[in-house]
């Protein structure tokens, strides 16, 4: 599969924030059979099985925009959320990283639009794993004017969403390393790491780890 995502997704990729080989081992690219019109000009192309192909170049210039973007917003005002299970691990480290205050597993409707409730919060940006698992988020964020950045598989919706991060949003090795560019991406904007330090926690500290014989 390799050597045929690398023909498939090696045109005009130079620079990226990791080698091309990693982002084919964990999946990145790997789309949906389904291709909504808010995710087609981040496709590639479409595989002969029907499976789309994100480009890896966008994936990587989203990564880079999006990390520019949360930079510069105070740690606690980033608010990070994930309900899907391979999601969560991803974004408690990102958080745990970055300073921002995460949202994992099962979102508390109200948690942004309604004060009284104890999970209220009002953050400055709001990062989204899935839109439709994070749903409520995504609708409550964009009721009351907060930003969104979202992690968008090629069979998701995306009216709400500000700035879309084409991506394969449900693979467990996909999001960990997703979610550790992001973070390696953010802290070197905010100043905290050089520009082409690497992270010195290891990648599989994002990933979700599988229960034996399951």
């Amino acid at each position: 599969m390799s050597s045929l995502g690398e023909k498939e997704v090696s045109e005009r990729k130079t620079d990226l924030l990791i080698p091309l080989e990693v982002y084919l081992a964990a999946g990145l690219y790997i789309g949906t059979h389904i291709k909504t019109g808010f995710l087609k000009p981040f496709i590639f192309r479409v595989r002969p099985d029907g499976l789309c192909v994100i480009d890896v170049g966008k994936i990587d210039e989203r990564i880079r925009v999006a990390a520019k973007f949360i930079a510069r917003f105070e740690p606690p005002k980033v608010a990070a959320v994930s309900s899907r299970q391979y999601g969560a691990p991803c974004v408690l480290k990102f958080c745990e990283l970055t300073g921002a205050r995460p949202l994992v597993n099962r979102f508390t409707p109200g948690s942004f639009t309604n004060p009284s409730l104890p999970t209220y919060m009002e953050p400055d940006v709001v990062l989204i794993t899935d839109p439709r698992a994070d749903e409520q988020a995504l609708i409550e964020a964009s009721q009351v004017g907060i930003p969104i950045i979202a992690l968008c598989d090629t069979d998701n919706e995306v009216q709400f969403v500000d700035l879309i991060i084409p991506v394969n949003n449900k693979g467990r090795k996909a999001l960990a390393l997703t979610y550790f560019l992001l973070t390696r991406q953010v802290l070197r904007e905010r100043g905290v790491l050089p520009p082409d330090a690497d992270l010195p926690t290891p990648l599989e500290e994002f990933e979700a780890k599988v229960e034996e014989g399951g």
